[in-house]
């Protein structure tokens, strides 16, 4: 018997350096030749010290030893049990704490006194250096480098945070950049999210700060084991440089004329409170890849407009050669209209770069540095040879972990979609869209895609962190902003069915998807209190009909000026989102052990869901309104009080699907829960017929259209080709992407049944004529897949369960049971036989 154990993982991250936990939770993967392999004990040794524990926990798993100290260094590794055999040892990671106490900041902020982004210290080296750490952060965006040279590879460093309540800072190793003697350390700022505009509609401008600041710590140790430290203060200067204008929403002009022969004048102090200061939980922002122009065309009015063939995130590099002073110009969009760019989807955002050359024989390369764009087509002008031009792919660099495909190219096609939207709008936070003038975090759209995202990437470390923002901005009544961070002021702090529930089903599903049971505990107190706010709102009745609501947002029947009014009546949606979070809140509880609270959201759940059914639901189970995501919410909240009524409502959602030609009927609320619903009615054909349709309003519709990425609206283009007059009409907005759940647990037939998928279920459910489908999964125990195949009668079935896990399986017509772990293989043909 072979077994062998991973290197562990602290935390969410793959890079430990500059760790935020004093404590951190360790977790390993195992790789074994035996099937139904189970850990009965691990043993953790670290600084000279071992600790055995008698548990089959490989997950998180609490932190044995004394805490780390701020920059302490230590190795470990671990190794496992099983019927009484150790493995060997696994190989070893070295843990590396950052700065965990504001005391350990002997640096301050500096700012430029005017407009001057570039900042530049200098500093000795004394003697042979062993180790040398830059603690580093920014109020703005930064790219730092030492002695000319850029340090890192991050994007858009150090991302959107709450920056009055958390300002994330970044560690860097920089032993291999210093030399002996003189040594400059510098840094690029410009106005990213901090003091650049944001909001629709214009948006606002410094709406944290009116000054951009640096703050940057670099700690030498030499090989006599002395040191030196050399902070940001007021000895520091700041010049002008070439970045003319930066901006977001706008893009970013860079004038390469203006880099040399800069005036240094003096910086000035900045004041900032050190305590806001917090270690990264989740990886950073980098560039993913390139991509080459697929075609290079001549519009209509005579532009040479690039297509890259994807509808990507990021910016463009360009080679160019000319004189000085010439331009280069480019525009972007996600897409075309009568052979020219479509811009007015961006509404006011210019999304517009310029490269002003220096001149000369030599080519210039240039790639903006302090935005970005979505886009899969962009205009340029000027000497930049297009075909040298290439799309750098931006996203926060979260490690892929699932993967589907079927038989259906469209289906597949969908899903690949899916991906893309997701790598687009989690660019350091989860936002709505990545191209107009938004590009906000808001709630509702990550409440619905968080199931489909944490199969996709593993995306829970960055969503530690959005949801550390989250808590910090809840209103003391218990409200939360409807877009977090909130750059929207007080007007969008208020409850909203389906939004602010985010609060308690993001932290859940994280919990169900990662076993992060700490991030459920420090998210608890705030999943209360807004529970107990909307309770509070709902008045004695419980039932929450007042305040402003979003509704089945984007529903197709809504009109297009009031994307909130779809069939669904408000109530009806708010009511039912009451039930569910209290509901969950509840099993969170429980699963906290925090008996008292879980029998008091126990009882709110059941007095919810009973005035619920007594007020929208009639005696034979229609709900109010007659719509699909009325019946698809009482389903799978399960709002519903006897059988007879939800057999009924079943019935009456097929029915209802039906009416409307297997086309969606439904927005950003119930299109999650419509294919689950049916599924759970027994009308599986009907949800693939829904999933499978191809005329508008319908997933398929836009993948026959060319579609890349999931769009907001169902009919963002027309099938004219003509691009919907909606306000609301991007092309990348992942939120009716959360279908691919429904994919991975339904169609393929892989889903947690425990908490990080200590226990799988296999439970796939062919149809819709498909011949064959997959899911694969990196789940926090290792790797997972089920796989079907129809050939002829015959179904076959494989699947692989991790070590140290098991699984439910439910084949079709056959009685479930349980499998350990390994390679399992089945057949059914008219019952069930296992090989």
């Amino acid at each position: 018997m072979t077994v062998n154990v991973s290197a562990p993982r602290a935390e969410h991250l793959d890079e430990p350096l500059g760790l935020g936990e004093g404590r951190p939770r360790l977790s390993w993967t195992i790789e074994t030749d035996q099937p139904g392999w189970r850990q009965d004990a691990c043993e953790i040794e670290a600084r000279g010290e071992r600790f055995v524990r008698e548990s089959g926990e490989s997950v998180l798993v609490p932190w044995p030893f004394e805490p780390l100290s701020s920059r302490e260094r230590v190795p470990v590794r671990v190794r496992v049990r099983a019927a009484g055999e150790w493995s060997e040892w696994s190989p070893v990671t070295v843990l590396e704490a950052g700065l965990l106490d504001p005391a350990d900041w002997t640096a301050r902020f500096i700012a430029p006194p005017g407009e001057e982004h570039l900042l530049r210290g200098r500093f000795e080296v004394r003697r042979a250096v062993a180790a040398a750490r830059l603690y580093i952060t920014a109020l703005g965006v930064y790219e730092a480098e030492l002695n000319g040279v850029p340090i890192g590879d991050h994007v858009m460093a150090p991302g959107w945070t709450s920056y009055g309540h958390r300002l994330r800072y970044q560690t860097f190793d920089v032993t291999a950049a210093l030399r002996p003697g003189p040594n400059t350390l510098g840094a690029t700022l410009a106005d990213g999210w901090y003091r650049g505009r944001l909001g629709f509609q214009g948006g606002t401008i410094a709406t944290y700060g009116e000054h951009l600041g640096l703050l940057a710590q670099l700690e030498i140790t030499y090989d006599d084991g002395s040191g030196d430290r050399f902070c940001t203060n007021p000895s520091w200067r700041c010049a002008d440089g070439p970045l003319v204008a930066s901006s977001i929403y706008d893009g970013e002009t860079h004038d390469a004329r203006l880099e040399a022969g800069q005036t240094w004048v003096p910086v000035k102090p900045l004041d900032h409170d050190l305590a806001t200061l917090t270690a990264p939980s989740g990886p950073p922002v980098r560039r993913s890849r390139e991509l080459a122009p697929v075609a290079v065309l001549t519009s209509p009015s005579g532009q040479t407009v690039l297509d890259f063939g994807q509808n990507l995130v990021g910016r463009l590099r360009i080679t160019a050669r000319g004189r000085a002073g010439d331009r280069v110009i480019l525009r972007h969009a996600e897409v075309l209209e009568d052979g020219e760019l479509c811009t007015r989807p961006l509404r006011s955002a210019a999304a517009t770069d310029v490269y002003i050359l220096r001149g000369g024989e030599e080519e210039e390369v240039w790639e903006p540095r302090f935005t970005f764009h979505g886009f899969r087509y962009a205009t340029v002008e000027g000497p930049a040879d297009p075909h040298l031009i290439r799309a750098v792919v931006c996203h926060t660099d979260m490690r892929r972990t699932g993967h589907f495909e079927c038989s259906d190219p469209l289906v597949s096609r969908l899903h690949a979609n899916v991906v893309w939207s997701m790598r687009g709008n989690f660019l350091d936070l989860p936002t709505d869209c990545p191209q107009r003038d938004e590009r906000l975090g808001w709630t509702g759209d990550l409440q619905v895609f968080t199931p489909t995202a944490a199969f996709l990437h593993d995306c829970a470390g960055m969503l530690t962190s959005w949801l550390a923002d989250l808590s910090a901005e809840q209103a003391p009544s218990g409200a939360v902003p409807v877009a977090v961070p909130n750059v929207l002021g007080e007007r969008a702090v208020f409850a909203a069915a389906g939004w602010g529930d985010a609060v308690v089903l993001v932290p859940w599903t994280l919990y169900q998807r990662y076993g992060d049971a700490a991030l459920l505990e420090r998210q608890f107190p705030a999943m209360c209190r807004y529970v107990d706010h909307v309770a509070l709102l709902a008045g004695p009745m419980l039932l929450w009909e007042g305040g402003h609501q979003f509704g089945d947002w984007l529903d197709p029947a809504a009109p297009p000026d009031k994307p909130g009014d779809g069939r669904t009546p408000k109530p009806v949606v708010a009511t039912a989102y009451l039930a569910h979070s209290a509901t969950v809140l509840a099993e969170a509880a429980a699963a906290l052990g925090r008996d008292r609270e879980h029998e008091r959201y126990a009882r709110l759940a059941g007095a919810v869901r009973a005035a619920f059914a007594a007020a929208y639901v009639a005696p034979d189970g229609t709900v109010l309104g007659d719509s699909a995501t009325g019946y698809a919410l009482a389903l799978r909240f399960g709002l519903l009080p006897g059988p007879a009524q939800r057999a009924h409502a079943g019935r009456r959602l097929a029915e209802v699907v039906e009416e409307a030609g297997h086309h969606i009927a439904t927005g950003f609320l119930g299109t999650p829960l419509v294919c689950d619903a049916l599924t759970e009615a027994g009308r599986l054909d009907t949800a693939y017929r829904l999933l499978l349709q191809r005329e508008c309003p319908s997933w398929l519709y836009a993948v026959t259209m060319g579609a890349t990425t999931i769009w907001e609206r169902w009919d963002s283009m027309l099938p004219d080709g003509a691009v919907n007059s909606g306000e609301m009409t991007s092309f990348n907005h992942y939120a009716f992407g959360a279908v691919a759940d429904w994919l991975h647990r339904t169609v393929a037939g892989l889903a947690p049944l425990a908490p990080g998928y200590r226990r799988l279920a296999v439970a796939p459910r062919p149809g819709g004529g498909l011949t064959h489908a997959r899911a694969a999964l990196r789940t926090p125990y290792g790797p997972a897949e089920v796989a079907w195949r129809v050939d002829g009668e015959v179904l076959e079935v494989r699947a692989t369960v991790p070590p140290n896990t098991s699984a439910l399986v439910s084949l079709p017509g056959a009685e479930p049971f349980e499998t350990g772990s390994g390679e399992h293989r089945w057949t059914v043909d008219g019952g069930c036989s296992t090989t």
